[in-house]
């Protein structure tokens, strides 16, 4: 009678700029994330067998101060500062681990219940240092940024977000829940090629839908630039709302913050 093998699982935290990657999911011909992550362990490993399962897919050129992967695999790791260090000297620069720990086999990392915050960071009315590009989106244009503020804030709470799902499907959920939602100063990420002056759109909530914040962000960049109304936004969140917001805003700009698992 075969014995199955004992499986181990472990959630690792890593961070990454996203500029050059085509998003986390692999695809053919293309450098993603996870093509990298794989490559990297399957190295370190020399070969052994492992899996891996992300906690959400984040799109080509976001970046990630924090987001986790599952790595399961058929050999206890004891030493985890060992491992990571192993596993960071093989990763590519842009990419880093930052923890890990072990959990057991009823963990699932994509329906455990998670926290997330999303940070877009953006300037307006100047065009900026092209250093800016990975990570801050530019509108050339002038900004209401006191009215932008008051537009956040309408995303707080529990609405229908269709109008924020890119191709939405018939039989999607889209009752959800936003946390939290508002438009800071940036006074996180600094550099002395940065404008003087920039700011942060920071969302929390549990889960996201396809671009939904970007379509929110380019939402009251339009709200910004007198282009719609607060009174559109409030609308859009409503059952009753058949139209979907059409822009997005660019994907450099996004952070995936922190993750949480609760």
């Amino acid at each position: 009678m075969a014995f199955e093998k004992k499986r181990y699982y472990y959630v690792v935290t890593i961070q990454y700029l996203g500029y050059r990657f085509h998003g986390w999911q692999k695809q053919p011909n293309v450098k993603t994330l996870h093509l990298m992550v794989d490559r990297t362990l399957n190295f370190i490993l020399e070969g052994r067998d492992f899996k891996t399962l992300v906690s959400g897919r984040t799109d080509a050129m976001v970046s990630a101060e924090e987001a986790c992967f599952e790595l399961f695999i058929y050999e206890e790791i004891t030493d985890f500062d060992a491992f990571l260090e192993l596993f960071n000297t093989n990763l590519p620069q842009d990419i880093r681990a930052l923890k890990m720990h072990a959990v057991d086999k009823d963990f699932n990392i994509i329906q455990h219940s998670k926290l997330k915050e999303y940070n877009y960071l953006f300037t307006y009315g100047q065009k900026c240092h092209p250093f800016c590009a990975p990570i801050l989106t530019t509108i050339l244009t002038d900004l209401d940024i006191n009215l932008m503020i008051e537009g956040a804030k309408l995303f707080e709470g529990e609405h229908f977000y269709r109008a924020y799902c890119y191709k939405p499907s018939p039989n999607g959920q889209f009752n959800r829940e936003v946390v939290s939602c508002e438009i800071v100063e940036n006074t996180i990420y600094t550099a002395n090629f940065f404008p003087k002056k920039s700011y942060i759109l920071k969302v929390t909530g549990k889960g996201f839908m396809r671009n939904q914040i970007r379509l929110m962000m380019g939402t009251l960049i339009e709200l910004g630039q007198g282009k719609r109304t607060l009174e559109e936004i409030r609308i859009s969140l409503t059952n009753e709302n058949t139209y979907n917001m059409q822009y997005i805003a660019p994907a450099s700009g996004l952070i995936l913050k922190s993750i949480s698992f609760q």
